[in-house]
């Protein structure tokens, strides 16, 4: 009974914390996939139709690139994961912009996970792991009309 009392709780931290890194690295690869997907929807230079609720207007390049990676992210964050900077910036156009036709543009999203394991959480800033996923693309030929 001593040595079970003794080997129990360092069996549990394993498992939980093979559990909580599973979890870290299934989040970082679902944020990586919505990432390269979404600089893949900004490189054909389409943008959602209709109006922006939050402006009022209608809804700009970079809004949709950005609604776009957040609804592909949506099962991170529904497993606590907070997508805190997304940052769109392209060779000709700058920062803020996606670029025209044939333009190089590169996305990059922050993301922040609390982790669960309390032993494990106390090795990591306030508990929490950040991560950068990036992604570039060459824009396709599309019509110039679309990059607004």
């Amino acid at each position: 009974m001593v040595e079970t009392a003794l080997i129990i709780p360092i069996f549990l931290l394993l498992v939980f914390g093979v559990m909580d890194f599973g979890r870290l690295l299934f989040i970082q690869e679902n944020v990586q996939q919505a990432l390269n997907l979404g600089a893949r929807y900004a490189s054909t230079g389409n943008h959602q139709s209709g109006t922006d609720p939050g402006t009022g207007q209608p809804y700009t390049r970079i809004a949709s690139i950005d609604n776009y990676i957040l609804s592909l992210a949506a099962v991170s964050t529904s497993m606590g994961a907070t997508l805190s900077t997304i940052s769109i910036t392209s060779v000709l156009g700058g920062a803020g912009s996606a670029g025209g036709p044939q333009d190089i543009e590169s996305i990059a999203v922050t993301t922040t996970v609390p982790l669960m394991t309390p032993v494990i959480s106390r090795f990591f800033p306030n508990g929490q792991f950040t991560f950068v996923s990036g992604a570039s693309i060459k824009n396709e030929p599309f019509p110039p009309s679309q990059t607004k």
